[in-house]
């Protein structure tokens, strides 16, 4: 009899954890909110202060962000009122009050807007949008545009974006400023045009990225005998044996190709290395280390890819790398944590994905039931490619995973991807959205997350899936 007793009992005490916990990561998520409100209302000064700045990003992977928030507070040291703001929160009356606006414009692929300003591409600088007819002949702007030079349309929204300006009457307080994948250089000449800006001596340096020595401790081919590129899972603690830092899943590490001496590392000449490459984190602290999945790039001549070819071939096992943790809010759960997800990657793009599975199986291991997870993964063969497949069919069997739908294009003769499947399960995409889920994908820009896009646009409306992205429930980690 006690023991029939005692199941209920452990029954309610597992749903209260729970509880507690999606409490907890609700807490968490309210309280960075809360902060960014406070870092907000500190860079407001007293009202006779003049007029405000406002500092605008565009950001895909929270670089641009980043970037605005060093330039408000570099501001408001100098005593300028400034306001921070996504590009996307913004209207037009928002720039028809401001007398200074700064924007700090990241691309999104070949050329588009990046998802937190896409409301603004579309409302106000579309043809048919409503700010063809505004004049903002009061306004002075400055634009900070973030690219990557091996892209065809570099700077391709950052350009657009300074054009919609002058073509509505902006005055520029200077030239444009594109900077390949935030070149040191190009943003010295924005800290310089910031200081003419308020009116002050140059501005002090902002401080670096700080990069640490991490060891890598074990390194496993996944993939043997598969047709694409060899995909490695490597394994990473401190060297110095200090704990691991703490981050989020979605968020992302930094490569350093530079050695401490600033000599290149493992690199040859000619080759831009300066800038360090980035990886999404597969793994969570609780893991006790940083996990990759990284694939190896092999250009047309022969050479392996710099970082690719470093931690897959050149780093030996116990040997050391120059990284640092990058936080990357538009690809974390935030406010997605007690919701439904429907997560959609290819190749490599699983390693973000992965993390998110690790977060939801922790937040559901002291009770029974939680948010289901629908998985939709694409990779070139089942024999070769199913990556983790063992991990994804036990979460299957826990109950975590729903569904898991596999797309391996090369196992028959049509071309089977996941946006093929993510069509054909239009009806339950419909469904989840309808019953709150969050929408995460992570790989591929070229095929993949833009085919997603349409299927979804197709499926659910147009409008449907603006207000998913003005909701935080349409997340995109791609490269």
């Amino acid at each position: 009899m006690s023991a029939l007793l005692s199941r209920p009992v452990a029954a309610l005490l597992l749903v209260a954890l729970y509880l507690l916990m999606c409490g907890a990561v609700w807490w968490r998520h309210d309280r960075r909110r809360r902060l960014a409100a406070q870092a907000c209302a500190a860079l407001l000064p007293a009202a006779d202060a003049g007029p405000l700045v406002l500092v605008l990003h565009a950001s895909q992977t929270g670089q641009a962000e980043e970037i605005a928030w060093q330039t408000a507070r570099a501001l408001h040291l100098a005593g300028m009122p400034v306001r921070v703001a996504a590009l996307g929160e913004i209207d037009a009356q928002s720039l028809l009050e401001a007398r200074h606006a700064l924007f700090i414009a990241s691309t999104y692929g070949e050329g588009d807007a990046p998802d937190s300003a896409a409301p603004f591409a579309r409302d106000l600088m579309a043809p048919q949008g409503g700010g063809a007819g505004i004049d903002l002949s009061a306004l002075q702007v400055g634009v900070l545009a973030l690219g990557d030079a091996s892209y065809q349309h570099f700077c391709g929204f950052g350009r657009a974006l300074d054009e919609w300006l002058r073509e509505r009457g902006a005055q520029s307080m200077f030239d444009r400023i594109e900077a390949d994948r935030a070149d040191a250089h190009a943003l010295a000449l924005w800290r310089q045009r910031l200081s003419h800006l308020a009116g002050t001596a140059d501005l002090a340096e902002w401080q670096a990225p700080v990069f640490a020595s991490w060891r890598l401790q074990a390194r496993r081919h996944l993939n043997p005998g598969s047709q694409g590129g060899p995909v490695f899972h490597l394994s990473l603690r401190p060297e110095d044996g200090s704990s691991l830092p703490v981050w989020e899943a979605g968020d992302l590490v930094q490569v350093s190709l530079v050695a401490e001496s600033g000599e290149l590392a493992f690199a040859p000449d000619g080759d831009d290395v300066r800038q360090p490459r980035e990886y999404t984190i597969a793994s969570l602290p609780d893991d006790g280390c940083v996990e990759l999945m990284v694939r190896r790039t092999v250009r047309e001549d022969g050479v392996t890819g710099l970082a690719s070819g470093l931690l897959t071939e050149r780093l030996p096992v116990g040997g050391t790398v120059a990284m640092r943790l990058r936080p990357h809010p538009s690809f974390r759960i935030g406010a997605n944590a007690e919701r439904p997800l429907i997560l959609i990657g290819n190749g490599t793009g699983l390693a973000g994905l992965r993390a998110h599975l690790k977060a939801r199986a922790a937040l559901r291991t002291m009770a029974n039931g939680g948010a289901p997870v629908w998985l939709l993964f694409g990779e070139r063969q089942s024999a070769h490619d199913a990556h983790y497949r063992d991990d994804i069919e036990a979460w299957q069997r826990d109950g975590l995973i729903a569904h898991a739908d596999w797309a391996f294009s090369r196992d028959q003769q049509e071309r089977i991807h996941v946006q093929h499947l993510l069509a054909r399960e239009a009806q339950r995409l419909r469904r989840w959205v309808d019953d709150g889920a969050a929408i995460y994908v992570c790989g591929s820009l070229q095929g993949m997350a833009g085919a997603v896009d349409a299927v979804l646009r197709e499926s659910i409306g147009e409008d449907a899936v603006d207000a998913l992205i003005r909701e935080g429930r349409y997340r995109r980690d791609v490269y």
